[in-house]
């Protein structure tokens, strides 16, 4: 499991804001060429976000699942990308002041990802989601400033 934590100069409520719209994804979520679709209901239980996601050349098509949802609290996905597998997402929001601490867990559920499961592979995931969470934190304090 790769697990990544940030201080977000925001607080849980703005930070929900951006992951409760699914449009949004592609401006934070490293690797994300572009968000094809997010059902409306997005982040209810069950929904869906499907994202083309890529680096050079090489692009494929993934789909994420809401499989928990607290608001302004917690989000988890399962992440599909086939022939790659799944894998589990989980998003913690913690009050840390009037600021957000956000915990990211990452976990291969199926797939050659589970097989490759280890200090490599979890080193280059924590790598990647430390970047990804690094422009989370950026837009949530930019648009929080704009506020203030």
């Amino acid at each position: 499991m790769a697990r990544n934590r940030r201080l977000i100069l925001s607080s849980p409520s703005e930070v929900w804001g951006l992951l409760s719209d699914g449009h949004r994804y592609g401006e934070w979520v490293t690797g994300t060429r572009r968000v094809l679709a997010a059902d409306p209901h997005w982040p209810e239980v069950g929904a869906r976000l499907r994202v083309r996601v890529g680096a050079g050349p090489l692009t494929l098509d993934d789909t994420c699942v809401v499989r928990i949802c607290e608001p302004q609290r917690r989000l988890e996905l399962e992440a599909k990308a086939e022939p790659f597998g799944a894998a589990r997402i989980a998003m913690n929001l913690i009050p840390w002041s009037k600021n957000t601490l956000f915990v990211l867990d990452w976990h291969p559920l199926r797939g050659p990802g589970t097989r490759l499961h280890g200090l490599p592979v979890d080193y280059l995931v924590a790598v990647r989601n430390g970047m990804m969470l690094t422009k989370l934190a950026r837009i949530a304090m930019r648009e929080h400033a704009g506020k203030a």
